[in-house]
């Protein structure tokens, strides 16, 4: 009850501040993939200004990845879990066949393997010429794939060393 409380606070205080740096509401939303296919509204708190740049702050929450902290609440709603393949839009996740549907048979995660190993894709996408295409051929399947395997090696204890590994 008493982290709860805490990070409702500072959860809170960010999308205030994401709020007057980025001269909208503070608060990101989009709908994503999760558990079985199904859609869920994920929470973020906002990192771009309204001409779709990141703005100094936003920079900040998305290095530190405090702008995933109201992930807390997805996780509390029941559409996540604290370690698990992370949720994607729509033309991804929903479009997975064969053995690679199993990453769909749990709840998606605010972090795992495939994040830790990605940690640095924003920088990765931004020195592509084809970051779209490049995402889709490069960076995708290698998510899909330590996703497949996080899910066939499921236990607690590796989700246990991703949440200390995400955290250190």
């Amino acid at each position: 009850m008493i982290i709860s409380f805490f990070f409702s606070w500072l959860i809170l205080l960010l999308i205030v501040i994401a709020s007057i740096d980025t001269k909208s509401l503070g608060l990101f939303t989009q709908t994503r993939i999760g558990y079985l296919k199904k859609e869920f509204i994920i929470y973020k708190i906002k990192t771009y200004q309204k001409n779709q740049t990141i703005s100094k702050i936003g920079s900040f929450l998305r290095r530190s990845k405090l702008d995933e902290l109201p992930q807390i609440f997805n996780v509390f709603l029941g559409d996540m879990s604290f370690v698990g393949p992370r949720p994607d839009i729509l033309g991804f996740a929903d479009v997975l066949m064969g053995d690679d549907a199993i990453i769909l048979s749990v709840k998606p995660g605010v972090t795992g393997p495939a994040t830790l190993y990605f940690k640095r894709e924003e920088q990765l996408l931004a020195s592509q010429s084809n970051p779209e295409a490049y995402n889709r051929d490069v960076i995708w399947p290698k998510k899909v794939e330590f996703n497949v395997k996080y899910v066939q090696e499921l236990s607690f204890k590796k989700d246990m060393y991703y949440l200390v590994k995400t955290f250190l």
